[in-house]
Parts: structure tokens; sequence; C-alpha cells
């Protein structure tokens, strides 16, 4: 039997993103044990607060005990922490930009893929479904100088929500790839437009969305990552007007100005839109 996307399984995403999480992070941050004591100390008096003023059971509490051990298992941390908790992380990390805001990276990322150029199309399969988009704009400095070779790298879900390396059947590099601007720091890339899609609902996070009773949303959206030299990396994601969830993304990740202005192409087959970046100098 075949194995298509539709098949995509929590635990398998879940692995999928934390084998690709300790890939990335490698021995991890330098912190001072002062600054260690002092984060986990006032985390885990939070909790204490928290259970003392909903005066949390024993049932209750084992409960979360049960819940916490299975999100490891399921190798849902990643998801869980990129849905619930990155969107503040990257709201304080981020504060003092003064060009292009940005967002979560989320758990999908995948680094590596292939570099296209200036100009050209994302890796697809032949007759890709999906409405056919044009996404094209500069990279420029805070004072609206071109960074000529500035890298955007992008990738995004298909028109049925799943994403290459975390849903099965799909090609390896299917709607990733990286491109560099040209001499006036602009780019070209043809895609499809992605669909809105539920984060994985038959894991640990899942369990916890159907406990609270809460909706597993993600509005449509292209991710992208844009850095030149000297410049900080801005990692951000872009979304479709009156989408359902604009408003209400469980990853609370939209912000009105990430929200893009698509117009009929003029042949009449799918879409154009035109998204500028603006990179801040490099923090030290």
């Amino acid at each position: 039997m075949t194995t298509t996307e539709s098949d995509a399984k929590a635990a398998d995403s879940g692995a999928g993103a934390t084998a690709a999480f300790l890939k990335k992070q490698g021995a991890g941050a330098d912190t001072p044990p002062e600054r260690v004591s002092q984060l986990a100390t006032e985390v885990i008096t939070a909790v204490h607060d928290v259970v003392r003023r909903h005066q949390v059971t024993y049932a209750e509490y084992d409960a979360v005990k049960s819940w916490l051990i299975n999100v490891g298992q399921d190798g849902e941390w990643p998801l869980f922490l990129d849905v619930w908790i990155e969107h503040v992380v990257e709201e304080v990390a981020n504060a003092h930009h003064q060009g292009n805001k940005g967002t979560i990276e989320g758990p999908y990322y995948v680094p590596d893929s292939p570099v296209i150029g200036a100009r050209g199309a994302l890796p697809m399969r032949e007759n890709e479904s999906g409405t056919p988009l044009v996404f094209s704009g500069q990279v420029r400095d805070l004072d609206g100088n071109a960074l000529p070779g500035a890298k955007i790298e992008i990738w995004h879900a298909d028109a049925d929500g799943f994403y290459s390396q975390y849903a099965p059947g799909l090609p390896e590099w299917n709607l990733r790839g990286r491109f560099v601007a040209d001499d006036e720091g602009r780019f070209e890339i043809t895609t499809i437009r992605p669909a809105p899609y539920q984060i994985p609902t038959d894991g640990s996070c899942g369990k916890l969305i159907a406990a609270a009773d809460w909706h597993a949303w993600r509005p449509a959206h292209l991710h992208l990552k844009v850095s030149a030299p000297g410049k900080d990396l801005l990692t951000a994601q872009l979304y479709f007007p009156g989408d359902a969830h604009n408003d209400d993304d469980i990853a609370s990740a939209v912000k009105p100005e990430l929200v893009l202005d698509p117009q009929p192409a003029a042949d009449g087959n799918g879409e154009t839109v035109v998204y500028d970046f603006v990179l801040d100098p490099e923090t030290r």
C-alpha cells in the first residue's frame, strides 16, 4: 500500500522536529548559573502560584504529570514550545528592531534547502495543486540601500497543509528553497499558495487541545528567513488576508504587518504579491 501525505502521524512529525532541533541546537546556550537559577526559580514559583490559586488536586496533578511524560514520548516538545511559547520569546528578542517585524520559526524548518538564484520556482511536484503564486520584493537596510546578495530562505505547507520531510509521500525538498537577491537586492519566487492547517492532533498536543476545547488551526502562511552580512537575521511568516484564523491563530504568531496583499496575476493565472524586507544592523 502506498503511503501518502494524508497518512502523516503526530509521532513521526514530532520525532522529526525533535531530531532537527537537536541537530541545530548543538551544545546550547552558555548561560551563567545565576541566570539559570533566576529563570528556573521564577518559572517553578509561577507554577506553585497556579497550584495554590486554583487549588489543583492530586488527580489533576497526576494528569499533568502523565501528559508531560507523553509529550516527551511523542517527541512533541518542539511543537508544544513553538506553538504556545515561542511567540513571546520572539517578541522580547526582537523588540529593538526598526525594520520588518518578525515572528516564530515554528517546528518545521529544515536547513540546507536547494539554492535557486534570484528568480525561479520552488521545487514542487508536476502539476502541484494550489493557486499559483509569484512572490517578489527587495531587501534593503534601514537607510533604504539595497542589499545585493541577501539570502531569502522560504518554506511552506502545500495546498493540503502538509510540509515536506514531515509528511510521507512528499519529495524531500518540496516547496523549500533558498534565493539570493540580485545586484538591486531583488528576488522573485514562483510557488503556490499554501493552505491553512491544523497542528497535529493525534498526539499529546492534540490531547491538550481537546481537553481545553481549543481549536488547532494555523492560518495559511509562508515561512521566511532573510539575511545579509552585517544584518540581523529576520525570521518571519507572511499571511493572507481573509483567513478565518488570522485573528485566533493557535500559535499567536500573526501580526498586522505580516499580512500580504495578493493581487490577481496579469495573465489571469493565480496571484502575485510584492513584499519588501528591511533588515536591522547586526546586534553584537
